[in-house]
């Protein structure tokens, strides 16, 4: 993690997509003046989150270039996932 510090700036960037990003300079600039602390915090910690997430995820992708088994126990949630979404594809949903 960086020593950086945490800047409306960095928070928007490092949320990396533009809709997220939008949100959350929608709400930082609607706070009222007692609430900016709570929601720059608030903001931080999912940036904090979602950097730390991308650097998981290039850390495991280095495993799958290197063709290796990816460490730790990982469980196949696809056949929940899939039933999951037909169900909400037969109640009109999606």
């Amino acid at each position: 993690m960086s020593d950086t510090p945490w800047t409306i700036e960095r928070i928007r960037d490092a949320l990396g997509n533009p809709t997220l990003a939008q949100r959350f300079l929608s709400e930082i600039n609607k706070a009222p003046a007692h609430e900016l602390l709570t929601v720059f915090v608030k903001w931080q910690r999912i940036a904090e989150d979602t950097v730390a997430s991308v650097e998981r995820g290039h850390d495991l992708a280095e495993y799958d270039v290197r063709a290796e088994q990816l460490p730790g126990e990982w469980v196949d949630a696809t056949d929940r996932v899939q039933a999951d979404a037909e169900r909400i594809r037969r109640r009109g949903a999606a």
